[in-house]
């Protein structure tokens, strides 16, 4: 049994949130979750949230044993980049890219066997 759950569009750039991720990949969600609430980042918060609707997507639908449940996948996709101007030196104008990034959080059952 496989939840998972997706944040689209989150503003945060992909290689400053795969920092955070990487901390939680293969890990149990009370592991995770305690990894998460530690760290102080804006990408720590974000993806606590989709972690957290992954569960609950995992106990409701399937009635899956929250205390069972490991992260099978979870990534960081790149997301539309939001283009805007930049007032730069002797009246030139550059591009200050806004870039935003889709979070996807992946649970299963330990009795699984996750790698």
């Amino acid at each position: 049994m496989e939840a998972y759950a997706i944040h689209k569009n989150a503003l945060i750039k992909p290689r400053l949130a795969r920092m955070t991720m990487d901390l939680i990949r293969g890990k149990d969600v009370e592991t995770a979750r305690g990894i998460l609430e530690n760290t102080n980042t804006k990408a720590s918060r974000l993806i606590l949230k989709v972690l957290n609707s992954a569960v609950a997507n995992a106990v409701n639908n399937f009635g899956a044993n929250e205390s069972s449940l490991r992260i099978s996948e979870c990534y960081i996709n790149p997301g539309p980049v939001y283009k805007r101007i930049k007032f730069a030196s002797r009246g030139n104008v550059d591009r200050h890219d806004k870039r935003s990034s889709h979070i996807t959080v992946c649970v299963s059952d330990a009795a699984k066997g996750v790698k």
